[in-house]
């Protein structure tokens, strides 16, 4: 597949482009034209947190055709690096910047993941935001379905049985990966967007922080003030002190390169 030119830049484990949202959205309405699919990460610091510890996240990761950077600590990694990463691209952004190129491409676009009766939501609010968007189909996996074949082998089938030319899967990292991996076995010509929590952020179940906090890199605590029993721990103990290390990993071989 042709692929968007450089540059990339290695943070932590994980290979960023430096691309904009519109550039995304450009590739993905080219890709459709020629017939190709694709899978796009959004990585954000808990992402590379994750695929910088364990071998099989990074190769998960490195299976996908794009991976954009979803975390200012990534795009300032990446900009400490050397190469000028240009903007953040979230999931919660590509799920309506991407919805609305399939509308103007007339192609369908299918949902997965969130509480019962979210997808279907998320699908109506892009539906008014992009009239003429077709919706080839929502759904809402059971807990748990990703550890039992059968389930996920009827996940898989309800897909493929919908042809959709754009999948938003949100079940968060890696569980959305491993299933587009299975769906796009089955669909070469769509695409995929592993979203995270894009799809109830779609349907109106939170909302972002404003744009001025997300510029700031400071959207996790928002996320943070919104679900602290969840995603404390996560923040606080895990991903923070490993963004430290990513920027200051990243200004070091920098300055060795300028020695």
């Amino acid at each position: 597949m042709p692929q968007i030119p450089q540059p990339r830049v290695r943070v932590g484990a994980v290979d960023v482009w430096s691309v904009r949202e519109s550039g995304v959205a450009e590739h993905v309405a080219r890709s459709w034209r020629r017939g190709e699919g694709g899978a796009i990460v959004t990585a954000n610091v808990d992402i590379v947190r994750a695929a910088t510890r364990a071998p099989e996240l990074a190769a998960l990761v490195a299976e996908s055709d794009l991976v954009v950077a979803d975390g200012m600590p990534v795009v300032w990694a990446g900009r400490l690096a050397g190469v000028p990463v240009p903007e953040r691209v979230t999931g919660a952004s590509l799920v309506f910047t991407l919805s609305g190129a399939a509308a103007r491409e007339d192609r369908a676009v299918y949902l997965l993941g969130g509480d019962t009766g979210v997808p279907e939501k998320a699908a109506g609010v892009l539906r008014a935001r992009f009239p003429g968007l077709r919706v080839a189909g929502t759904d809402s996996p059971p807990y748990g379905f990703d550890t039992d074949p059968e389930a996920t082998a009827r996940t898989v089938a309800k897909v493929v049985a919908a042809e959709p030319d754009l999948v938003l899967v949100g079940l968060g990292f890696p569980k959305q990966e491993r299933l587009i991996r299975l769906l796009r076995a089955e669909l070469p010509r769509a695409w995929f967007l592993g979203c995270g929590a894009g799809i109830p952020m779609a349907a109106g179940e939170f909302r972002r922080a404003s744009g001025v906090v997300q510029r700031m890199g400071a959207e996790w605590l928002h996320r943070l003030a919104l679900e602290p029993r969840r995603l404390a721990r996560r923040y606080l103990r895990d991903d923070l002190p490993f963004a430290f290390r990513l920027l200051s990993e990243a200004l070091r071989l920098r300055l060795s390169r300028e020695k």
